[in-house]
Formats: structure tokens, sequence, C-alpha cells
């Protein structure tokens, strides 16, 4: 294969679409937009959902039950593996964790999981811990320690 005979697959590349040359595209005159109307102005048409004045489908239907995802507990995720930036018998702290930057804001808490390797003897302070990840540092000889 040569640089000079490599073509795009086939249905890759199309021509774009010139709206306004001549009839023969179909898109001539009125630009595929019929004639006059809301639709065929500037800055036309409706917003999603509305129905034409009549009372939306959304606004229409009973609203019902209670949704508690607003007031979900969310923690601030760090894995094992991030933890191998510090030397051995580091405490590590929420706080230090944001001033080295491996977290960004540290949400209701931060959970440390299990993903990927521990390879030094660390005292871990944090909310809550994934089982695996809780596993890992107490058989490496360090300690963990919830907030």
């Amino acid at each position: 294969m040569k640089l000079h005979t490599m073509r795009p697959n086939e249905g890759a590349t199309t021509t774009k679409k010139r709206v306004g040359r001549g009839t023969s595209s179909g898109l001539g005159k009125t630009s595929g937009k019929g004639h006059k109307g809301q639709n065929a102005r500037s800055g036309g048409g409706v917003r999603p959902g509305f129905e034409g004045g009549q009372l939306p489908l959304f606004r229409r239907l009973p609203k019902r039950g209670f949704s508690n995802a607003r007031f979900k507990t969310k923690y601030a995720v760090i894995n094992l593996s991030d933890l191998n930036r510090f030397e051995d018998g580091a405490v590590i702290t929420p706080e230090l964790l944001k001033e080295m930057g491996l977290i960004k804001n540290g949400l209701d808490g931060i959970k440390v999981l299990g993903n990927g390797k521990l390879e030094k003897k660390l005292i871990v302070k944090a909310n809550k811990f994934s089982s695996s990840a809780q596993r890992e540092i107490e058989s490496h000889g360090g300690k963990i320690e919830v907030m």
C-alpha cells in the first residue's frame, strides 16, 4: 500500500449539502423549508415538547412519588493504585489527598476502592473502604481508620 493509492472507505465522505443552489439538487429556492410559516423563518420553530398550545403531555400526567436522589451520599473515590505515590508509613488524610490533587472536592466524604495494587505500608484515614481495599491495605501491614 502506498500513500498515493489510499482512498477513504466507500460512503465515508459525502459532499456538503449546499442549500439554495438551483433546482436539480432539490434544495433550491426555499432551501427545503417549504413556503412561509414559522418553520421557514430565521430562528423559527417551537420548543421541544410544545404541542401547539394544547396542554403538554408532561403537564397532563400526574406527578407521583418521591425521589431521595437529591439527598444521596456522594463519595469522592480514590483507588489503591493512586496511593503508591506516598512514601512508606505515611498517614493519608482527606486534606493530604486534596493538597496533592488526587481529589478535586471532598463531596460527602472519601471512599477508598480496591482497584490496582498497593506496594506500601500506609495508614489511611477515610470515610469508607471497599472490602478489597481494606484487605489489601491490611495485608501490607498498613492500617485503616474510618472517620
